[in-house]
């Protein structure tokens, strides 16, 4: 059974970090590319940051220098460390597995950026 379990959101400060988690089970997380997706209210969900199975990266220009996407392949986790975070940021946030037209998503965790 392929599970995607995001725990790790919340509510911060604008400014503020948070470090988002997907545990990953049910398949060979090696082989998958592993990415993270965002959704806000009334907005297409959109890719935020995208780790294949080496170490490149790929990132959404809204967050390019303050997210940092990173995965554990021995924890069978990926990461996104989230930096100087702005209003714009609230969304609920999925993190996605895929291999070639075979995909899975997390459940997701809502963010909230706010004062």
């Amino acid at each position: 059974q392929v599970q995607l379990v995001e725990p790790g959101g919340g509510l911060v400060q604008p400014g503020g970090s948070l470090r988002l988690s997907c545990a990953a089970s049910g398949f060979i997380f090696r082989l998958y590319a592993m990415g993270w997706y965002r959704q806000a209210p009334g907005k297409q969900r959109e890719l935020v940051a995208v780790m294949p199975t080496g170490s490149s990266t790929n990132y959404a220009d809204s967050v390019k220098g303050r997210f940092t996407i990173s995965r554990d392949n021995a924890k069978n986790t990926v990461y996104l460390e989230m930096n100087s975070l702005k209003p714009e940021d609230t969304a609920v946030y999925y993190c996605k597995a895929q291999r070639f037209s075979t995909e899975y998503w997390g459940q997701g965790t809502q963010v909230t950026v706010s004062s």
